[in-house]
C-alpha cells in the first residue's frame, strides 16, 4: 500500500485537490496521509478544515504555520514555519510519494521539507505562467518535483522546455474541472436556502447578479485597499446585487479587508453579501448562475472557461496566464472594470472551453501514482 501525502493550506488548495484526494483514497493501492495547515484552520479565512472533515477526509496531522499580519515578512516567516514543522510530520507518517498543489506558501515549505528529506515529490498545476510571486513559486516546485501533473497542453511544454524529461510529465488536466463537472452535473436545486452565514444585504439568485472574488497581489503590497474600492464602486454602477468572497491569506489580505469593512460602515453594502467562504459545490453554481465574475481569481479563468461564465480580471495577479474567450483583462482604472463589466453583463453566457481538462484529472493522478515507482526511483537515484 503506497502512501500519499497531501498537505491542504487554503480553500484554494483543497479545491485544487479534492478530486485526486477522494480517488486517492478510494484507491486500492494507496493510502492517503492529509495534513492541514496555514488558513485551512482558522476561522478567519472560514475554517475550510472543518469542511474538509465533514467531506469524510481525515487528516493524520494539523500544522499551525501561519503567522498573523499578512505582510511580506509574516508571509515569508509562515514559509519558514512551515517548513520547520512538517519535516516532524513528515517524520512520523513516512510517506511514500509527497503531493503538493499549485503555487502557494505553503506549497513551497511543503516542497523544500519534502526534498531535503529525499521524498519523492509529485506536482500539480505546474507549467503555468501568471503574475506575482506565484509563477516564482510555481516554477521552483517544478525543479524539485520528480512527477508533475499539468493542467495544460502549453502547461506540459513549458515544464519539459524547463529541463524536466518528458517521460515524468503527465497532462491530466486540472483536479477542479473535476468538481466542475460533477457538481453541474448534480444541479442547483436548493441552493439559495443552503446560502447561510456571511453579513450584507440580501441577494436573490435566481435574478441577475455579480459574484465577486479579489485576492491581494504580494508584488503590489500596499495597494490592496485601493484596489478593492475601484472593483466595489464598479459593481456598484452596474445597478446589479452581488455576493463577495472574503481575500485569502496572502500578503495584503488586510487591506482588502479593511476597503471591504470601510465599504460596509459607510452603509454602501445594502444590495452586496460578504462571506468569509462557501463550500466549492457553492461557489461553482454562483459561477455558472452570475451575470458576471470579477477580481483577481484564478477560478475566472480555469472553472470559467469550462462553466462559461463572463468574467472581468483585473490587474496582474493572472498575467499571461492561459485562458479562453469569457475573460476581459482591465487594468485597476474605475472607468475600465465599469465598460468591461457592461459588456460582459450582455455578452454571456459563453459556450465551455475545456482548456483545463475534461473532468478526471483526479482518477488519473491516482492510477498514474499507483504505478510509477521505476520512475521515481530512476529520477531520485540520478
Amino acid at each position: 500500500m503506497r502512501k500519499i501525502c497531501i498537505v491542504v493550506g487554503s480553500r484554494a488548495n483543497y479545491s485544487s485537490i479534492k478530486s485526486a484526494m477522494r480517488a486517492i483514497q478510494n484507491h486500492p493501492n494507496l493510502k492517503l496521509q492529509l495534513v492541514l495547515g496555514a488558513s485551512a484552520l482558522l476561522d478567519r479565512y472560514g475554517k475550510v478544515g472543518s469542511q474538509i472533515k465533514e467531506d469524510g477526509f481525515d487528516p493524520v496531522a494539523e500544522v499551525f504555520m501561519l503567522i498573523e499580519g499578512e505582510t511580506p515578512t509574516t508571509m515569508a516567516k509562515s514559509t519558514g514555519v512551515g517548513l520547520m514543522e512538517l519535516p516532524t510530520v513528515f517524520e512520523r507518517i513516512k510517506p511514500d510519494i509527497v503531493l503538493t498543489v499549485g503555487d502557494r506558501f505553503e506549497t513551497m515549505a511543503t516542497t523544500l521539507a519534502a526534498a531535503y528529506m529525499n521524498l519523492p515529490i509529485a506536482h500539480t498545476m505546474g507549467g503555468e505562467v501568471s503574475g506575482t510571486i506565484d509563477e516564482s513559486i510555481r516554477h521552483a516546485v517544478t525543479k524539485f518535483a520528480h512527477i508533475h501533473f499539468p493542467a495544460s497542453r502549453e502547461a506540459k511544454d513549458r515544464i519539459i522546455k524547463l529541463g524536466e524529461r518528458g517521460e515524468d510529465v503527465y497532462l491530466v488536466g486540472c483536479p477542479r474541472i473535476d468538481l466542475v463537472a460533477e457538481i453541474l452535473n448534480d444541479g442547483s436545486e436548493g441552493l439559495e436556502k443552503s446560502l447561510k452565514g456571511g453579513v450584507g444585504g440580501k441577494v436573490k439568485i435566481n435574478e441577475p447578479f455579480i459574484l465577486l472574488s479579489q485576492h491581494p497581489v504580494t508584488t503590489e503590497y500596499g495597494k490592496g485597499e485601493e484596489q478593492i474600492a475601484m472593483t466595489l464602486q464598479a459593481v456598484e454602477k452596474t445597478g446589479l446585487p452581488a455576493i463577495v468572497l472574503w481575500p485569502n491569506a496572502d500578503a495584503g489580505s488586510d487591506d482588502i479587508a479593511r476597503g471591504m469593512r470601510k465599504w460596509r460602515e459607510k452603509g454602501l453594502d445594502e444590495d452586496m453579501h460578504f462571506y468569509k467562504n462557501l463550500p466549492v459545490e457553492h461557489y461553482i453554481h454562483l459561477m455558472k448562475k452570475t451575470s458576471c465574475l470579477v477580481g483577481n481569481s484564478s477560478s475566472g479563468i480555469r472553472e470559467g472557461a469550462y462553466i462559461g461564465t463572463p468574467v472581468v480580471n483585473i490587474g496582474t495577479r493572472q498575467d499571461r496566464r492561459e485562458q479562453g474567450k469569457n475573460v476581459l483583462d482591465v487594468p485597476y482604472k474605475g472607468s475600465k472594470i465599469s465598460d468591461a463589466l457592461e459588456k460582459q453583463i450582455i455578452n454571456g453566457p459563453y459556450d465551455t472551453e475545456p482548456i483545463y481538462g475534461d473532468g478526471t484529472a483526479g482518477k488519473q493522478i491516482a492510477n498514474i501514482l499507483a504505478k510509477c515507482n521505476w520512475k521515481i526511483q530512476k529520477r531520485i537515484t540520478y
